[in-house]
């Protein structure tokens, strides 16, 4: 795919996407047979605002956290297939684990760090997040000037290459090195 001139697809994710570590297992939505892992840095928001110039926008961060942005591949590839939005592929219930919440004083630059996804100990996913094609400050501002954000808002950054498809009880095991790791399990049923 070329090089996006602007974020090409931002979408929303309600609350009850969010998967905190040791609650329960992840699952796929109904019938979902292709759920798929996407890592991501997650920008927590601790004041809002609307058209937050770029230069300003680290202001508006609180901290960060490890995200996986779980999709139903199969369907999402209907949704393409049929020009509909993909809400039912990225927002069912347990579709954003998360990791603790790391406060942005413990974050040197959220432009350099090394993150990685296991699955069943096998590396999946390893980037940098100066691989990022947006910047935060750019994220940020960039949708503030579509939507106001709000306090407590979590923002996904995107996700480098290497997604691919887990099964039921499998293991995956995320970490952004040296700054906060988490673990989670998928549920005996997709």
């Amino acid at each position: 795919m070329p090089i996006p001139d602007e974020p090409a697809i931002v979408f929303l994710k309600p609350p009850s996407c969010v998967l905190l570590e040791g609650t329960e297992p992840m699952r796929g939505p109904p019938g979902c047979t292709e759920l798929h892992h996407e890592i991501e840095l997650g920008v927590v928001i601790s004041g809002g605002g609307t058209n937050i110039p770029e230069e300003s926008a680290m202001d508006h961060v609180g901290g960060y956290v490890l995200a996986l942005d779980m999709t139903a591949r199969d369907y999402q590839n209907i949704a393409k297939q049929k020009g509909i939005p993909w809400t039912w592929a990225k927002c069912f219930d347990t579709a954003c684990p998360i990791s603790e919440f790391v406060p942005k004083e413990k974050v040197h630059d959220p432009q350099d760090l090394d993150m990685w996804l296991k699955v069943n100990g096998e590396v999946r996913q390893k980037t940098n997040t100066n691989d990022m094609i947006f910047t935060v400050p750019y994220i940020i501002s960039y949708i503030s000037k579509i939507m106001t954000l709000e306090r407590g808002d979590l923002i996904l950054t995107g996700t480098p290459m290497g997604v691919s498809g887990v099964q039921p009880n499998d293991q995956l095991e995320a970490e952004i090195e040296g700054v906060v790791a988490m673990k989670f399990t998928v549920g005996d049923k997709l």
